[in-house]
């Protein structure tokens, strides 16, 4: 249902519009708009809602479809008429990972038990779905499903699709030690295919290769963004990982860059601003009370590709403890400059995740900037802006 507007806590050069509790389903992840619709993965809620927001103040939800049993639907991208969704093990739903330190440290296929698995005789009885599912949205409010890729493994955590023939994925499959790249040929929507796969040297156990790294270190792709013939690659604990990928069907690594230690890495984002030889890579805070450490957004100049130099990084919200308040607190993911969507090389949205963030938390809302939250001034001498815009609201009782 639609509800009253949220009372924001505080409120600097932006406002709520509207609101919906996405018909009782108040969890979303990732969130896309095609056609005057909002298509929102959910956390908790088993699948994914499909909201009409034609009139952004009055958001109305008009499907909800459901995901297959202990299967993630958290992540979605649509171009015109197709939307596709991850299908992956539901890990938060998963014994192993009660503790959500779990799932951030170490290799999550060795947790899950996929890393050991090889043949198919050893995968024995799955209870999950993993692959990535292809719908027809040409009707928003009846997506239809015409297409379906499997994994074996895992899953699919995230997607970058802008349309055309090439989507890619991080995807878990048997064999590998945590999530890696995957170019997927989607020339046919209907037959989506596996075309060519990139990982770090030490990831493929099934091919006898150990890990050089931590133990409690996780590398593993969140997820890349392309532009061009480059995958900026976002890989956890292992930092920032750039892909050649001229030929999708043969990814190459053009430089890898990691911080971590000293730094807390968690790698989430890593945003190309083509016009200005710059990226902007965002490190997540994944546990409470700050306890993973202070995490930044990094601005590196791009110039020489295979030689990223790190020349700034973005000031942290300052003004009052938020780390008192409890829960997460730093980065969490930063606008993506999609085709189609709101898109600069000077302006950068970023949600901070707290407790106290309204558009960081539950349910959908419909805002309205009156002027962007960060700014990037010109070179020479690149320097930062503090935030210029956000909404805050009261943090929720319960943990």
């Amino acid at each position: 249902m639609t509800c009253e507007l949220p009372k924001p806590e505080h409120a600097r050069n932006m406002c709520l519009l509207g609101y919906s509790d996405q018909g009782g389903r108040p969890d979303g992840v990732q969130i896309m708009v095609a056609n005057g619709h909002a298509f929102i993965g959910h956390m908790f809620s088993k699948g994914f809602s499909v909201l009409d927001v034609h009139d952004p103040r009055r958001p109305q939800p008009v499907a909800y479809i459901v995901a297959p049993p202990n299967t993630w639907n958290i992540h979605l991208q649509t171009h015109e008429n197709l939307l596709l969704v991850v299908n992956a093990k539901d890990m938060f739903a998963a014994a192993e990972f009660a503790d959500e330190r779990a799932y951030y440290r170490g290799q999550l296929g060795q947790v899950v038990g996929t890393a050991a698995t090889q043949q198919r005789s050893d995968r024995g009885t799955r209870d999950w779905t993993a692959g990535l599912a292809v719908y027809d949205i040409s009707k928003p409010a009846a997506p239809r499903r015409i297409g379906f890729m499997p994994v074996e493994g895992a899953g699919i955590h995230r997607i970058w699709y802008v349309g055309g023939r090439w989507a890619y994925v991080s995807a878990l499959p048997d064999g590998f030690t945590d999530y890696i790249f995957i170019s997927v040929d989607m020339s046919d929507p209907e037959r989506p295919r596996e075309a060519g796969r990139y990982w770090l040297p030490g990831m493929n156990q099934a091919l006898g290769e150990r890990p050089a790294w931590p133990a409690t270190s996780r590398y593993g792709l969140h997820h890349a963004i392309v532009n061009g013939d480059t995958a900026y690659a976002a890989w956890r604990d292992a930092g920032l990982v750039m892909i050649d990928i001229v030929d999708p069907a043969a990814p190459k690594l053009i430089t890898h860059r990691n911080w971590s230690p000293p730094f807390g890495g968690g790698t989430h984002n890593c945003l190309p601003l083509p016009d200005r030889d710059l990226l902007v890579v965002l490190d997540e805070a994944v546990l409470d009370h700050q306890e993973d450490g202070l995490k930044l957004i990094w601005i590196f100049d791009i110039r020489c590709p295979t030689n990223p130099v790190s020349i700034a990084t973005m000031p942290t919200p300052s003004g009052d403890d938020y780390v008192r308040k409890g829960g997460h607190f730093g980065p969490h993911n930063i606008h993506e400059n999609r085709p189609g969507s709101f898109v600069s090389s000077e302006l950068v949205l970023r949600p901070i995740r707290m407790r106290a963030f309204a558009f960081s938390t539950s349910a959908i809302n419909t805002i309205r900037w009156k002027s962007a939250p960060l700014s990037l001034r010109s070179r020479p001498g690149l320097s930062t802006q503090g935030p210029i815009g956000h909404v805050s609201s009261s943090p929720p009782t319960s943990s």
